[in-house]
């Protein structure tokens, strides 16, 4: 008497319609998928042996998970295999939107009581950098984020800005005051 296997590999399609993401985010929604679910909505198709949810789990694995991810860059993600410039331009946008709707809301601006709160609003973005970055967080009287300017790009070790470009956004702002934030 012999078992047989189920292949290690098998598409979307042969899931019971119950385990397949786009049918459980229409039935659960977004926040009961796993992160490898979402990556393969993404996707949308998997490859010859790997279907999309398993590249998507491969990705997540070979990049160091979510944040793996927003810090490769669009050549490192392009040279993935089973992601050509298409997929990782979905990824790459995916991510690009997340960040962007966090920062959308004008009601729900961030507001800085500490140092620790000026930091997690550019901790995420500024640890995929690799050169120097200075950012400059401009707030209103209440401390409320009015924007976070990119201001300067220096070299690998060293960045060298003038002190006047420093205040320009909170001028232009009518802002009543100012924090950086530099990378290294």
């Amino acid at each position: 008497f012999m078992v047989k296997e189920r292949p290690a590999a098998y598409r979307i399609t042969d899931l019971d319609v119950s385990d397949r993401p786009r049918e459980r985010l229409a039935e659960l929604g977004a926040q009961a998928l796993t992160n490898a679910e979402l990556l393969a909505i993404l996707l949308r198709v998997g490859i010859q042996g790997e279907n999309a949810v398993e590249i998507g789990q491969r990705l997540l694995v070979d990049c160091g998970g979510l944040h793996g991810l927003h810090r490769a860059s669009f050549p490192e993600l392009c040279g993935q295999r089973g992601l050509g410039q298409a997929k990782a331009a979905q990824i790459k946008a995916a991510i690009e939107l997340g960040k962007r709707l966090r920062n959308e809301d004008p009601d729900a601006r961030p507001t800085v009581h500490s140092p620790a709160d000026a930091a997690a609003l550019v901790e995420y973005e500024m640890a995929a950098l690799v050169q120097e970055h200075l950012r400059v967080l401009v707030l209103d009287t209440r401390n409320r984020v009015l924007s976070v300017e990119k201001q300067y790009v220096g070299s690998l070790n060293a960045s060298t800005v003038r002190v006047g470009e420093l205040f320009r956004p909170a001028i232009q702002r009518s802002a009543a005051s100012i924090i950086l934030a530099h990378n290294h």
